[in-house]
């Protein structure tokens, strides 16, 4: 026993010497970004540049040797990364609130917490917001891989003057919560109406005569459940925590894999990193073979479609929209000759943005 002890504060000495180290190189790290910082400003270059952060954590992950998995490397030194931005300026970054929703932690993964979450009630206030240029960026769900598209997201994304500049990927792990752990006395479940659809099997064998009621958010879900003993609601965890709930239940949702897609919308336009993708909008004239005028280009140069979605245009006639991912950036070569002969072609096209693509 003894031996063992001598082993175990040796080696905590020898942890205690590797922090003094990784502190000394943390504030080195640091000092030459508030350099970089004052060169910015002579040019007024923009403090949050995401293809370069993206760069960054994609040479780390490929240079990662272990223990550590690439996704806590990534957690790690997008900490790092955000603290040393805010030395420039601290971010202001619209998403929909309130807090503990899984649009803050897609944020938090995605800026670090260096920045100043402003939570919205709706997501086209997040729009407004940074259109208004009341925040830098925003940051709105997408799609999830349950329920499909965020048709209101879609719909803002046609009008916008703003750009994608990244988007974020965060697995989704719903959990019904209550006031005292239990479902005793609980008459109505609360949450955004996604959330209980992505648990609605779960719902019917576990709860099958309690009153399902959709609200704004998951957060507001568990602000409601925190005052009132007759309300469950169905949040992430980090929701639970901030309003005081136990769970009931974890990872209740019927997908195990069940994610969200999360764009970042602002004004800045992406440089090409290598690993990008591209977000058209298109509609096409109504004549026989339009589509497949559309599709045809792509395939020829080589360009892979990631997502292919249709949305009604909204104006009293069969008319559509289509989203389509393209995997690369509007300036590879490819990308641009598919781009060129698309336009020629469509009634209309819109480029959302090309922007890094992003890990799990």
């Amino acid at each position: 026993m003894a031996d063992n002890d001598e082993k175990l504060d040796a080696l905590r000495v020898r942890i205690d010497e590797v922090d003094r180290e990784l502190l000394a190189l943390v504030s080195r790290r640091a000092r030459l970004a508030q350099e970089v910082g004052e060169l910015k400003k002579l040019t007024d270059a923009p403090v949050y540049r995401p293809e370069r952060e993206a760069l960054i954590m994609r040479k780390l992950r490929d240079a990662n040797g272990g223990p550590l998995p690439g996704a806590a490397i990534e957690a790690i030194w997008r900490e790092i990364v955000s603290a040393c931005r805010e030395l420039e300026r601290r971010l202001r970054v619209a998403y929909l609130g309130p807090a503990g929703t899984f649009s803050e932690q897609a944020l938090l993964k995605h800026f670090g917490s260096g920045v100043e979450p402003v939570a919205c009630p709706t997501i086209d206030e997040v729009f407004r917001a940074t259109e208004a240029g009341a925040v830098d960026f925003g940051v709105v769900p997408v799609e999830n891989s349950t329920e499909g598209a965020v048709n209101r997201t879609l719909d803002l994304l046609l009008d916008t003057p703003l750009s994608i500049s990244g988007e974020v990927l965060v697995p989704v792990r719903q959990n019904l919560m209550s006031l005292d752990g239990t479902l005793e006395g609980v008459n109505r479940i609360v949450s955004h109406a996604q959330s209980l659809a992505q648990c609605i099997g779960w719902l019917d064998r576990n709860c099958p005569g309690i009153e399902r009621v959709p609200v704004a958010s998951n957060a507001e879900a568990a602000r409601l459940a925190s005052l009132d003993r007759g309300t469950a609601a169905i949040a992430g965890e980090n929701a639970a925590a901030r309003y005081g709930l136990e769970l009931v239940a974890r990872s209740i949702q019927d997908d195990p894999n069940n994610r969200t897609r999360f764009a970042v919308v602002g004004r800045y336009e992406c440089a090409p990193t290598g690993g990008d993708q591209t977000s058209l909008i298109l509609s096409v004239p109504d004549r026989a073979g339009a589509v497949h005028a559309l599709i045809e280009p792509m395939a020829r140069h080589g360009v892979s479609m990631k997502r292919f979605e249709s949305r009604p245009a909204r104006r009293g006639e069969w008319e559509y929209y289509f989203y389509i991912d393209l995997l690369g950036h509007q300036s590879d070569p490819n990308v641009a000759a598919a781009l060129d002969e698309i336009r020629r072609h469509a009634a209309f096209c819109k480029v959302v943005g090309s922007y890094p693509r992003a890990s799990l």
